[in-house]
């Protein structure tokens, strides 16, 4: 049948029915003809795509930074997927409108300026300078190439001068500085009231379907998070290290190449007295205290002990109750006046007086402790430790580029590479995308590789990952089990809803109570309408800076409408404890004007304080104005958790 179709496809029929097919194929390739369509997209901004991927590697980076920062403080049901996820999209989204404003600005960047930058980048410097190949083992193990990292970087300086343009636009006058400097230093006259929240606690049972319903509608809170066990390779010059030969004859070699470095330089004991010269000494006072000091060491050459007389006439109180003593010191540690003098001197011989910044000083070499080499059995195993990371750094490279090159090759295992390069196979417990794991797991890389849409979708080994760039370690992982993220069932939450209702009860009346006997203050009754038991806290006049107060009175007495004469204003916070406060404003006191001061150093600085505050505004007001005028659609998110 097939020879039939091949001795009939003849001629120009076929060739016409040839070219229909491949003219799809070249405009929109075999994707068109199987349904695949290219990645994921988050949003575009005037045309530009913002992809998918980008999107979840921004919102892993902002959970690690928040876990970071906050510490055993951090709870994740605090931040859920979805404020993240419309957070970091709006940042980039915001990234892709500068971008686009500094391209139809044409704003650039020259070439020397970006080499600058990448000069005195500090991950690229190695022993005190810029390091080529630092630079490009970075690049490579983050899957760049010089050219398609300066293109990065070249787009973010260009956003920068953007950035630095309209912030640096606006300029403060005279009468804002003035209205800025009365409204900072102004100071307001309080007195409060705590409501405890304990108070307002009860232990009367909760009704079940009020139960059910908070696990209902706050079912993201209770949610296991998705969790992965990872299986991974680790290879790390400390490993290395213990595995590299030293041989004796390697050793000696390199401390007879080096021997110089384990020379003990000369040293030497020595005590000094000191008669201390005022900075601002004329030259009669200075001629005293030199004849001074010669009358002494004229009574040490009579014979007189240079210990007593130090304990008894010098003036440096960190040597004189010791004799003069200054132990014993290497040349360099001392000013250099001091220094040469001493290392001058003979054993017990006396100098003459020397002269530094500190005064006039007399100098005893008690002893001289010459110089000697270390011996190589001393220095042995320093120079084991120092010859084997050398010798691991070496390795490191070769086996880093093999152990890229074969988990590649063979995605579907890290048995290959286990077995060729001698490491071994780890196994994590359940992690999940903010962490859990402990040393490697913790790096926001590692994780990002392994929530990988190739890795935890696709099956593979991850790419070869660098979690920090000071050390020498690469790792390589594979998902070896995977947990989907669910709701914990509401019998194992229950104790957790019921304290949660309780506290919402309690804040609920620790408030109302608050805001009722506001009500009673601002129809003129006083504090004694609290009842007995609550006294009133009165610090008085408190600027915004004080710490006499919780933050939260402070906050809410300085956004108190300020009160008319013989009046009073009143309101109410919840502190970050809990508890119910109620303020009341009786006076309030301007600060001074910038007048008042008359000092142009005082304007300078407080202008520049308004001038910044005013530019982020600007900038902002920028943002939003390109946001309003930009064509911006944002896509519903790929696991449909979130419609953004």
């Amino acid at each position: 049948m097939l020879q039939t179709i091949r001795e009939r496809a003849q001629g120009w029929i076929a060739w016409a029915i040839i070219l229909l097919i491949s003219i799809p194929f070249a405009l929109w390739g075999i994707q068109s003809y199987l349904g695949v369509g290219g990645e994921p997209i988050a949003a575009t901004v005037n045309g530009v795509e913002i992809p998918a991927r980008e999107l979840d590697r921004r919102v892993q980076e902002t959970r690690f930074e928040l876990r970071e920062r906050l510490g055993a403080a951090y709870d994740p049901a605090a931040y859920d997927d979805q404020r993240l996820r419309a957070e970091a999209l709006e940042t980039l989204i915001q990234e892709a409108l500068l971008m686009d404003v500094v391209g139809r600005l044409g704003l650039r960047v020259s070439d020397q300026e970006v080499q600058m930058q990448i000069l005195s980048d500090p991950a690229f410097v190695s022993e005190g300078r810029f390091d080529k190949e630092t630079y490009e083992r970075l690049l490579r193990f983050q899957g760049l190439t010089p050219a398609m990292y300066e293109a990065q970087l070249r787009q973010k300086m260009s956003a920068t001068q953007l950035i630095r343009a309209v912030s640096s636009s606006e300029l403060a006058t005279r009468a804002e500085l003035d209205a800025y400097k009365r409204l900072m230093g102004q100071k307001r006259e309080i007195s409060y009231l705590r409501l405890p929240l304990a108070e307002h606690r009860t232990e009367e049972p909760i009704d079940e379907a009020r139960i059910t319903a908070y696990y209902d509608s706050n079912r993201a809170r209770f949610q296991s998070p998705e969790q992965v066990k990872l299986d991974y390779l680790v290879l790390d010059t400390d490993s290395l290290s213990s595995k590299v030969e030293v041989s004796e004859e390697d050793l000696r070699q390199l401390y007879a190449s080096d021997q110089s470095r384990f020379v003990q330089p000369e040293r030497r004991e020595v005590r000094h007295l000191l008669l201390k010269v005022d900075a601002k000494a004329d030259e009669a006072a200075t001629q005293a205290v030199l004849d001074e000091i010669q009358a002494i060491r004229a009574r040490i050459q009579a014979g007189e002990s240079f210990e007593e007389l130090a304990k008894t006439l010098s003036q440096d109180p960190g040597s004189a109750a010791n004799g003069g003593s200054l132990g014993i010191i290497e040349s360099g540690i001392m000013v250099p006046a001091f220094d040469q003098a001493a290392f001058a001197l003979k054993a017990g011989e006396l100098s003459d007086p020397v002269r530094t910044p500190f005064g006039y000083h007399l100098i005893e070499a008690v002893k001289i402790l010459p110089s000697e080499a270390k011996p190589f059995e001393a220095v042995r195993e320093q120079l084991r430790t120092e010859l084997a990371k050398q010798r691991a750094e070496g390795l490191f490279y070769d086996l880093a580029e093999r152990l890229a090159n074969i988990s590649y090759e063979s995605r579907d295992s890290l048995d290959p590479a286990a077995e060729e390069l001698g490491l071994t196979i780890q196994h994590s417990d359940w992690v999940d995308r903010e962490g859990g794991g402990e040393g490697v797991l913790s790096h926001t890389k590692v994780l990002a590789a392994a929530f990988s849409e190739d890795v935890l979708v696709g099956g593979n080994n991850s790419d070869m990952i660098e979690p920090e760039r000071d050390r020498l370690q690469a790792i390589v992982l594979r998902v070896n089990e995977h947990r989907e993220a669910s709701v914990k069932p509401l019998d194992e939450v229950r104790a957790e809803i019921v304290t949660a209702i309780r506290d919402e009860q309690a804040r609920s009346a620790a408030k109302s109570a608050a805001e009722a006997l506001a009500e009673k203050l601002r129809d003129g009754s006083d504090w004694s309408a609290a009842g007995e038991g609550l006294k009133p806290e009165s610090p008085g006049l408190v600027d915004r800076q004080s710490t006499e107060v919780p933050a939260g009175v402070l906050d809410a007495a300085f956004k108190l409408p300020v009160p008319t004469e013989g009046a009073t204003s009143v309101g109410t916070a919840i502190l970050d404890d809990g508890d119910a406060v109620v303020v009341r404003l009786t006076k309030v006191e301007d600060g001074q004007g910038a007048d008042a001061e008359g000092t142009e150093d005082g304007f300078s600085a407080e202008s520049f304080i308004i001038t910044q505050i005013m530019g982020r505004q600007a900038y902002t007001n920028m943002l939003e104005d390109m946001k309003s005028r930009a064509k911006i659609e944002r896509k519903a998110s790929r696991d449909s958790e979130v419609a953004l």
